[in-house]
């Protein structure tokens, strides 16, 4: 008799429990059993400005344990043999569309994260064997957003840095920014729980807009803290909010950068003028899209050395029946089961 799998299928505004046959791995492909698929701001903003067309098993920050192997599939994108039991973390684009934004009732099946299994159809796919527990492992996709940002943004040994948003974007950019030569860190966000862990992460500051909700005094308290009262060398735009980005960007001091980081969906546009913005301060602008192969292929290294709190990232493990509930609280205060919100993570069947 044939398996079945469970999966939560996005449609406009509602979550629905389906069950789908699961597939028998194709030659060149995976199938893994579902340890955790994170809740990204991608997902939340899709959902909340609908964006996706259709039905969506959504859920792209996965880490799974190899069910099935299809014939020919020997071994991960670093050429490191594989095997059933193996845990593996997979890049979600590929060149024929990316894991989490695909038909739901388009065969082949469970092709999102937010299921019991996720197969890897694709043979393009590019997965990586891991050891790493999975609350740090399903961290890998977001924390690459972090490393492509610094990358771009070429930092300098000891440049001041602001980040802004303290989700799981902005706390990884943190780290990312941290391990790559940042001198002082400085995080505008919230809530409490999110700045909390923002300080063991590594931040020298961190500044709560619910307590300092004026922008104005936000940019008096970041170019105070920054060297000369110039503004950061670096500004990381994380937190997906489009006022935050006029903000921002009078955190930059004269020549500095600012990297684009937090809106992979379309939430509307912002008045800009671009010669008080960018061209009198002789700003760098940069934005990051999505990641590469390369930046996991940099990112599982750091990560495997668990040398910062990663797994206090994940504040909440739900189990398919809950992920309405996991979007409603990061859509309206970042508090669930009376706990702040940082990354809520889909359990699926391993």
């Amino acid at each position: 008799m044939s398996r079945t799998g469970r999966a939560t299928v996005m449609t406009g505004e509602k979550f629905e429990l389906r069950e789908y046959p699961v597939p028998e791995p194709e030659p060149g492909t995976v199938l893994l059993k579902q340890e955790l698929g994170g809740i990204c701001g991608t997902d939340l903003h899709n959902w909340e400005y609908q964006r996706l067309s259709g039905e969506i098993i959504l859920g792209h920050e996965n880490v799974g344990i190899i069910d099935k192997l299809g014939d020919g599939v020997e071994t991960d994108h670093l050429g490191v043999p594989v095997q059933e039991g193996d845990r593996v973390i997979l890049v979600p684009g590929t060149n024929k569309g990316a894991y989490g934004f695909l038909p739901s009732e388009e065969e082949p099946y469970l092709r999102g994260g937010f299921g019991e299994y996720i197969y890897l159809w694709n043979p393009d796919t590019v997965f990586l064997k891991t050891t790493m527990p999975p609350e740090v492992a399903v961290l890998t996709e977001p924390f690459t957003i972090g490393v492509h940002g610094v990358m771009r943004a070429q930092i300098q040994f000891g440049d001041t840095i602001v980040v802004q948003g303290s989700g799981p974007i902005g706390l990884l950019t943190l780290v990312a920014a941290k391990v790559s030569g940042a001198g002082r860190l400085i995080i505008v966000g919230g809530p409490p729980g999110r700045l909390e862990l923002a300080k063991k992460l590594g931040a020298d500051l961190t500044i709560d807009i619910a307590e300092v909700p004026d922008p104005e005094e936000r940019k008096k308290i970041v170019r105070e803290n920054t060297p000369r009262g110039e503004g950061a060398d670096i500004v990381f735009e994380c937190a997906g909010f489009l006022p935050a980005m006029p903000e921002g960007l009078d955190y930059v001091r004269h020549s500095g950068k600012y990297i684009e980081m937090g809106h992979f969906v379309d939430v509307g546009t912002f008045e800009c003028n671009p010669n008080h913005m960018f061209m009198r301060k002789n700003i760098r602008l940069e934005a990051v899209w999505a990641s590469r192969p390369e930046h996991f292929v940099r990112a599982l290294p750091i990560l495997e050395k668990n040398e910062y709190p990663f797994a206090d990232l994940v504040s909440h493990v739900i189990p398919l029946e809950r992920v309405a509930e996991g979007f409603n609280a990061l859509h309206s205060g970042y508090n669930l089961d009376g706990k702040d919100a940082i990354k809520i993570a889909v359990k699926g069947s391993a």
